[in-house]
């Protein structure tokens, strides 16, 4: 089965023609070199292949291509050299949530979500968006404190 799947990626638009059960991760490591987005468990358990498909946050390894069709969707690699990015991986490097790296991306993408729709979270909405992720070395209170350090500096950023 081959269908034409059109949608944008970080602001650009893809054409993709193939089967459009292919997982959108595989596409985008695979056919468009976004290697950030990172492939941990392939069940959407983990996420460490979050993107952000429409605004909300999705896992990349069971989203079927199909399924972005006529979207935005916005990885890693479209948001890191933004001041939004800059603000969040500056805060993970500051408040030293940054150990193996593996699930950052996924973490940053999280971050970028709740910080779009909630300009001020508390701790429990961080840990709430953040819940779909999982983390192996730094610890969930180093990443919370790191995404309330990027709220309170991205000020005017969210609003």
């Amino acid at each position: 089965m081959r269908d034409k799947v059109v949608f944008h990626v970080n602001g650009e638009r893809v054409e993709f023609i193939g089967n459009p059960m292919t997982r959108l991760i595989d596409v985008l490591r695979d056919d468009l070199g976004l290697t950030g987005v990172k492939e941990g468990c392939g069940e959407g358990e983990c996420g460490a292949c979050s993107v952000i498909k429409d605004g909300k946050l999705v896992t990349s390894c069971i989203m079927p291509v199909g399924s972005a069709d006529g979207s935005e969707i916005l990885t890693i690699e479209g948001i890191r050299d933004t001041p939004k990015g800059i603000c969040i991986t500056e805060a993970f490097r500051d408040g030293g949530a940054v150990q193996c790296g593996f699930c950052i991306p996924g973490m940053v993408m999280a971050a970028y979500a709740l910080l779009e729709e909630n300009h001020h979270p508390t701790e429990e909405d961080i840990r709430m968006a953040i819940s779909g992720n999982i983390c192996r070395c730094t610890g969930y209170d180093l990443i919370v404190k790191s995404v309330q350090l990027a709220a309170e500096r991205g000020g005017r950023l969210w609003q």
